[in-house]
């Protein structure tokens, strides 16, 4: 076992060394599916880092976790609200810079956003950022920082624009595959860029055709809870757990045809596929199909604070994730790290940064996306050789805990901002 990552007085940042007053700029917060930016900012907050966290939406009550719910009344939101008072925002802006605020109108909306989705959210983003620029010299905001490359960067690249604040984002996945019709400026304007991995790094800088000297990799950080070891037994039926938001880019179909590529080889076992989201329906429909009800069942969403229950009583976790038609992947899903802090041999596809976790027979299976029978093989692996199974696991764990421990990381954001902020103010 370890022991929870505290911060205690030691931790929090002496006064002669505090960085800019800063604004995070999020579409919801707290939002349950997003507890590494949940976990930083309370750290930032524990720490007394000047912070305050603004929201492009409204709030959110359902699945919150009893922390989450404390801290909720601390955000201010725009939501529904701002569609009274958004013009008259544009329109003081147009008057105290009229060149400016026609540009950016006649040139910021009409581009191409890659779906409906994505410009809804931009859209909306962009005309919230005229507010925001107006709240931020109220508050006398030295720093904005979005913590997703699309939406709040936007707002924040557009609030940034007219006030002259330096802005910097963070990319992750969804929000950079595939790219806004924005982001190249985005990239040229932030002061600088973090993200989550290297492979975005890299994937970024080719994108902007630029260096990547102001780009800083910082992993995210996972709360080093206690956590009771699965038993992982190992003895039919397998129970297998896949965790996740049910969309494309997870690959739970090919999951599934694994799944029957087992049974069709008289495997025994059970699979657990945990979540919610558009693809239920199908995926409901292809266990159907193939003939799976009986080995598979669907428990919907589960609250973060009951997830722990579900790795304890799992023997392997798989994350079939792929690169979907559109674009959109994963970063390196927190629900990995979460499988590996529990003792559970995880199996992953080799997609975006899920190398820079899962080390091939180091620290799990890394195989190719969008082939059930690498998955089905590998499951039969961990089957047939508990113990190289139980130690990938333990050297997976050690490395959740050297390369995504909050204390460290959160404090190289802290040092980030207090370095680059300064300069760029």
């Amino acid at each position: 076992m370890f022991e929870q990552t505290r911060f205690e007085d030691h931790a929090r940042i002496p006064e002669n060394q505090m960085p800019p007053k800063t604004a995070y700029i999020l579409l919801w917060f707290p939002e349950p599916s997003e507890t590494f930016i949940f976990r930083e900012v309370m750290n930032l907050w524990n720490m007394e880092f000047p912070l305050k966290v603004f929201t492009l939406y409204g709030e959110k009550t359902d699945n919150l976790s009893p922390e989450m719910a404390s801290v909720s009344n601390r955000m201010e939101r725009l939501g529904i609200p701002f569609i009274k008072s958004g013009a008259k925002d544009v329109f003081y802006w147009w008057k105290r810079n009229p060149k400016l605020t026609s540009e950016l109108l006649r040139t910021v909306p009409v581009r191409r956003w890659n779906g409906l989705e994505k410009g809804g959210e931009n859209l909306w983003a962009f005309f919230c950022g005229f507010r925001l620029a107006r709240r931020f010299e109220e508050e006398r905001i030295e720093h904005i920082h979005a913590p997703w490359a699309n939406g709040p960067a936007t707002a924040a690249w557009i609030a940034s624009r007219l006030t002259g604040i330096p802005f910097s984002f963070t990319a992750r996945a969804w929000d950079i595959y595939p790219p806004d019709g924005a982001l190249k400026e985005k990239i040229r304007d932030a002061a600088f860029i973090r993200s989550e991995t290297r492979a975005n790094i890299v994937y970024l800088s080719e994108y902007a055709g630029m260096g990547d000297e102001k780009m800083y990799l910082t992993y995210n950080g996972v709360p080093l809870k206690p956590r009771q070891e699965a038993p992982v037994s190992l003895r039919p039926p397998y129970k297998l757990l896949a965790l996740g938001r049910f969309v494309g880019k997870k690959g739970y179909d090919f999951l599934l045809e694994a799944c029957n590529i087992l049974k069709s080889s008289g495997i025994d076992f059970h699979l657990t596929l945990a979540g919610g989201g558009p693809r239920m329906g199908q995926l409901k429909y292809l266990t159907w199909k193939l003939g799976l009800v009986g080995h598979v069942s669907f428990p919907g969403f589960v609250p973060y604070e009951r997830v722990s229950e579900l790795f304890s009583a799992s023997d392997i976790f798989v994350m079939p994730s792929i690169i979907h038609k559109s674009g959109d992947r994963d970063g390196i899903p927190t629900v990995i790290m979460e499988a590996l802090m529990h003792r559970v041999p995880v199996i992953a596809t080799d997609i975006s940064g899920i190398g820079e976790l899962i080390e091939n027979r180091v620290t799990g299976l890394l195989i190719p996306e969008k082939n059930a029978q690498a998955i089905a093989d590998s499951i039969r692996e961990f089957v047939g050789d508990r113990e190289s199974a139980l130690r990938m696991a333990e050297q997976g764990r050690d490395k959740v805990l050297r390369q995504f421990n909050p204390e460290v990381n959160h404090k190289k954001v802290v040092d980030l901002y207090q370095n680059l902020i300064s300069k760029s103010s």
